[in-house]
């Protein structure tokens, strides 16, 4: 930290609502779209700002290729009337492409190489499959028994983390079904509404008593994946999603546990924060959300991935001089209930400070815009609630863990 030279200062986010994929409420929105939507939703927050100052727009995009390739970071930023001198670059951590991207920008601005920046992130798992089009995994990785995790679908690396964290079925059901319970009553509290940019989704369909197509537009403004019918019984009669766990000789060692409700929801969603230095806080007399405070990212074996916040939420701590009590509020990716079960007891986290609203297992995880969306949920949290210290971390495919820490002013 005494390397920056200026703090880079949050002064808008926000986000979309997350909608279900494939056959959810964005099923048909190009997430370039959405990514529009955010953007200006974002420099809606902030009408004294002259566009023209920014510089560049940094976008997390897990998949960047079909309807969110050719680097929709810049197709986006033309497409929301944004002047032709702010640029854009998409950028891919996986499931921490949009937490990056808001390291990125902070990071261009602390160094005194930017005023202005746009942070955001966007992903349609509805129009882009998982593992893009057409996945071409390097030979190399299956040709030595180290590497083959790279390979592992994501799944069976939480299989592992709950077999080698010892995290049982019970536990993970539990925990999914209190992502709901959080998830449901902050909705129905409103704690998501400051957040939130609606958006207007139009769909078609047929009129059987006239024969014709008719054209319908609704506004959402609330994400899609809570489930007020979520039962633990309900949970408990869901078969394993992905593996059974084995030994080293393939002999089977128990049940699988991890299953379609203990895991993220597939989803499509964006959001988009603004990024500044001091010089433009006083220059446009805007009113900063929250500091970036520190970011860390650190590798683990790919076959455990889903420990990654292990390692990175230390590190943050240490780069930004702060101790884990002083974190207010922990927004940790649900990517599945064991790693992050496994995640908390091994760093001894507080369960009421992690996830309050919910996590990924009820509000969905739409990979590349994960981050972004969470940011924005920790900058309005932090503030609605009077808290200093909020921090966005989760797990990352390939065997990575990613951490930010944010500070209200």
């Amino acid at each position: 930290m005494s390397k920056q030279l200026q703090d880079a200062y949050i002064v808008a986010a926000t986000r979309t609502p997350v909608g279900k994929a494939p056959r959810g409420m964005f099923r048909h929105t190009r997430p370039d779209d959405l990514l529009v939507h955010a953007i200006r939703g974002a420099l809606a927050q902030v009408p004294g700002l002259d566009p023209a100052t920014i510089e560049d727009a940094i976008v997390g995009c897990a998949i960047p290729e079909a309807e969110q390739g050719l680097n929709m970071a810049r197709i986006a930023v033309l497409l929301a009337g944004l002047p032709a001198s702010v640029g854009g670059v998409t950028v891919n951590r996986f499931c921490a492409s949009g937490l990056t991207a808001l390291a990125m920008a902070a990071d261009r601005i602390r160094v005194g190489e930017a005023d202005v920046m746009i942070a955001a992130g966007a992903e349609s798992m509805s129009l882009v499959p998982m593992m893009g089009n057409s996945p071409s995994i390097n030979p190399q990785v299956f040709a030595r028994d180290e590497n083959l995790g790279i390979a592992y679908g994501m799944g069976l690396t939480a299989e592992r983390v709950a077999q080698r964290w010892k995290v049982d079925r019970e536990a993970q059901d539990a925990f999914a079904l209190e992502s709901h319970r959080r998830a449901l009553a902050a909705q129905q509290a409103g704690e998501f509404a400051d957040e939130i940019t609606p958006v207007e989704v139009t769909g078609r369909a047929a009129d059987l008593a006239s024969g014709e197509v008719v054209t319908r537009a609704r506004t959402v403004s609330l994400d899609e994946g809570p489930r007020a019918d979520t039962t633990l019984a309900a949970l408990a009669g869901l078969r394993a999603a992905f593996a059974v766990p084995r030994d080293t000789t393939g002999k089977p060692t128990g049940l699988g546990t991890v299953t379609a409700g203990n895991s993220s929801q597939t989803s499509d969603g964006a959001g988009a924060l603004i990024v500044v230095s001091e010089r433009i806080l006083r220059q446009f007399s805007l009113t900063p959300l929250a500091r970036f405070v520190s970011f860390a990212v650190r590798g683990v074996p790919p076959d455990i991935m889903g420990i990654g916040p292990k390692e990175a939420i230390p590190a943050a701590l240490r780069s930004a001089g702060l101790r884990q009590e002083d974190l207010d509020w922990i927004e940790l990716n649900e990517a599945f209930a064991a790693q992050s079960l496994a995640v908390i007891r091994e760093l001894d986290l507080d369960p009421a400070r992690v996830n309050p609203l919910g996590g990924a297992i009820a509000l969905g995880h739409p990979l590349g815009a994960t981050g972004a969306i969470r940011a924005a949920t920790v900058v309005h949290a932090l503030r609605r609630r009077q808290l200093r210290y909020g921090m966005v971390t989760m797990c990352v495919g390939t065997g990575m863990g990613a951490a930010g820490i944010l500070e209200r002013l």
